[in-house]
């Protein structure tokens, strides 16, 4: 059955027609009656605020909580602290990424794990099989994200606690306009922001309480295609599309700091995802393209008549007024400055690698004090 959010009126509302692509069998609001390019420039100057209940929420539960996430995932699970959250490499049993992964703990033997379209049902189920330990999909849950410099402002009058001690990452139980919430601080948007984990039954009215709130302060409601307009200028990968080997290893995708190297316990793909650091066949890389707009997903890279890698992931960013390409090359052609040549089904573009991400290269802004 096709997943619905509860916040599908208001995308209605507001111009979308929900007949796109569905990510984790939900329909998704891609396109408003705003110009996505307008939305970008409201997040990255004043506030937007997305739906992004389509992400698979799982409550896992019981004494072997902790033992149990830890053998599916390539980082430390039982170092993590109540309140925190770690994004983690998940790999299957050749070392290859199989999914996006958050682990997120609440309390003792009870966390959550928020992951795309992968197979981390599959390998939690199996890991789970004769342990004390429950685990079940949240299909009630909704997830808001309000991201932008101004997102502070709008929500500190309105919630129980203060956003200024909330530090990256981390997570609380509290009320906002009165209503129980799960705030983190975080977001894919490569700005400052918050993601509101609530119940269907609120989602609405937090919702437009929050798009009120904002209105002195310029907020927009966004669409995901301005999400992905976004995520490409911050440089954040997207499984399975920046994966499109099938057999791509964090290692190649400079997902080092998602990785425990020296982890004590065993999990799924440790021995194989271990072997294969050193010898990464590319790396994840950024290109800034000579082109008046964006180039295609899968065009190969040439330099010369040698093809030395692909893309993954592209837009034009209006915001930047740049064509930017996500891409993966050969290891010896990802110094800055390499000068490539782009082969869409459109043209040939000139492209010169360039350090990621494309906004923000430092990544001061997300975690800058709110």
């Amino acid at each position: 059955m096709t997943r619905q959010s509860i916040l599908n009126v208001r995308h209605r509302e507001l111009g979308s027609k929900l007949d796109g692509d569905t990510w984790n069998d939900m329909p998704l609001p891609w396109f408003y009656a705003s110009d996505p390019n307008d939305d970008v420039v409201a997040v990255r100057t004043k506030a937007g605020l997305y739906d992004i209940s389509a992400l698979n929420i799982l409550h896992v539960t019981g004494p072997d909580a902790a033992s149990v996430i830890d053998s599916i995932c390539a980082i430390d699970v039982t170092k993590m602290k109540p309140g925190t959250a770690r994004l983690a490499a998940e790999v299957d049993a050749r070392g290859a990424v199989c999914d996006d992964l958050m682990v997120i703990y609440d309390a003792p033997e009870r966390y959550r794990i928020s992951h795309g379209g992968g197979i981390t049902q599959q390998l939690l189920k199996e890991a789970a099989e004769g342990r004390k330990v429950e685990w079940r999909q949240d299909f009630d849950v909704h997830m808001l994200s309000l991201q932008g410099p101004r997102a502070t402002d709008i929500l500190q009058p309105h919630i129980g606690m203060k956003l200024s001690e909330l530090p990256y990452f981390a997570h609380v139980e509290t009320k906002l306009f009165g209503r129980r919430i799960v705030i983190s601080r975080g977001g894919y948007s490569g700005e400052q922001g918050f993601e509101v984990s609530c119940s269907a039954d609120d989602a609405i009215a937090i919702w437009d309480a929050i798009l009120e709130a904002g209105k002195p302060h310029g907020i927009v409601p966004a669409s995901w295609t301005s999400l992905e307009l976004a995520r490409i200028e911050a440089a954040l990968l997207f499984y399975p599309f920046d994966m499109p080997e099938g057999d791509t290893t964090p290692w190649e995708l400079n997902l080092d700091w998602m990785i425990d190297p020296d982890k004590k316990g065993d999990y799924v793909g440790k021995a194989a995802l271990l072997a294969s650091r050193g010898k990464e066949r590319f790396k994840q890389a950024g290109v800034i393209v000579k082109h008046e707009s964006a180039v295609t997903a899968g065009s190969p890279i040439f330099i010369g008549d040698e093809q030395v890698g692909v893309v993954t992931s592209a837009t034009f960013s209006r915001y930047l007024m740049q064509s930017l390409a996500m891409v993966h090359l050969k290891p010896s052609h990802t110094a800055l400055g390499t000068k490539v040549e782009i082969r869409d089904p459109a043209g040939t573009f000139s492209g010169v690698v360039t350090k990621t991400p494309f906004y923000d290269p430092l990544r001061l802004r997300t975690r800058v004090a709110p």
